[in-house]
């Protein structure tokens, strides 16, 4: 490969945005694995109830004796400690990020063997049972405040690595959602290659279901239209593979193969698979096919156009968050109930 062709390369394959946030901050904003930790003592915690869990972690709601008030506890399951530094240096990076979840102390059982995660509790209804009632201006509402969250989150140099509705506590009485679960959200460096077996399935961007190491931010904007699309579309998943492989033939029968094969050209990926299914060619479907009698209110013009730019083979062509704040779809969130533009922009508008 030419010197050319290799900076050219380069170049598509690092973030448009934000791409020295940790280099121009230094290795103590980034480091982690030297990182040293004062652990509180579990005592003045009651356990009230088990709230959920998963592969890495058990979470309990539970009371802060020293001052009555609710919060939220999760036992992180043993791993390597790197993974436990890793997320507790995220998480104090993010102080004051918004719509993300705050964390208030870290705990270590006498043991040292169990490591647990103290953040502030959040009243919240699972997805399930919230995502077929959201009205348009709900959803625009939600939206724009993941966004904001999003870009807030990657001005720092961070990618959350696993946004999804079940990440996201979703308040319906203050109408204000929270991100949450940081265990597997890295620093973004450029040139560095990362693991691709992060993110829950439906939401996997085609970086990682191709095994593309070099991804960047834009692999949330991948999981944030999935959402988009699941709640305009009331369709939860909205891509719902039963395997990797079955996972990218949903998205390349709605997105088609043409855009895919200019994409893994683009990127100079050599992805290979065995199945006949994933071989075949098909067209691209237009948004409106998914549009229902039930649903046409939710998925107008400027929403389908939104989602157009958000699931996008190649990263660079999907919109930002920043961009996607900007959005026409955002015009009237304010008068909706949303964050307003001035206070929008003094959150996240010098973030560039």
């Amino acid at each position: 490969m030419s010197l050319a062709s290799s900076s050219r390369l380069d170049d598509v394959r690092t973030s448009r945005v934000y791409a020295d946030a940790n280099a121009s901050r230094g290795r103590n904003w980034y480091e982690y694995k030297k990182l040293k930790i004062e652990w509180s003592s579990p005592d003045r915690y009651e356990i009230l109830k088990r709230l959920g869990g998963g592969r890495y972690s058990e979470v309990f709601e539970a009371v802060d004796t020293a001052n009555s008030e609710r919060c939220v506890i999760k036992i992180l399951k043993p791993v390597a400690a790197h993974k436990v530094k890793r997320e507790i240096k995220v998480l104090r990076n993010l102080a004051g990020a918004p719509y993300c979840v705050a964390l208030l102390d870290v705990v270590r059982d006498p043991s040292a063997r169990y490591h647990s995660i103290v953040t502030e509790f959040v009243d919240s209804t699972p997805w399930a049972e919230i995502y077929a009632r959201f009205t348009a201006s709900d959803i625009r509402v939600y939206m724009m405040q993941l966004l904001t969250a999003l870009n807030f989150v990657h001005s720092l140099g961070i990618i959350h690595r696993d946004v999804k509705p079940m990440n996201i506590m979703w308040n319906q009485e203050k109408r204000q959602l929270r991100l949450i679960d940081w265990g597997l959200a890295e620093f973004y460096h450029p040139r560095e290659e990362l693991n691709v077996r992060v993110a829950s399935r439906h939401f996997k961007g085609p970086e990682l279901l191709v095994g593309y190491k070099r991804y960047d931010y834009s692999l949330d904007l991948w999981s944030t239209g999935c959402i988009l699309a699941s709640a305009i579309f009331r369709k939860h998943p909205f891509f719902r593979g039963s395997d990797n492989d079955d996972q990218l033939l949903k998205i390349l029968r709605v997105l088609g193969t043409e855009k895919f094969d200019a994409y893994l050209k683009a990127y100079d990926i050599s992805f290979e698979c065995e199945s006949d299914d994933l071989l075949a060619s098909y067209p691209a479907c237009p948004w409106t096919r998914f549009i229902t009698s039930e649903t046409q209110a939710l998925a107008t013009p400027d929403a389908l156009n939104l989602l157009d730019g958000l699931l996008r083979f190649e990263p660079r062509e999907r919109l930002t968050a920043k961009e996607a704040l900007a959005h026409e779809y955002f015009a009237t969130t304010a008068l909706e109930g949303g964050k307003p533009d001035s206070a929008l922009s003094d959150s996240v508008g010098m973030l560039s």
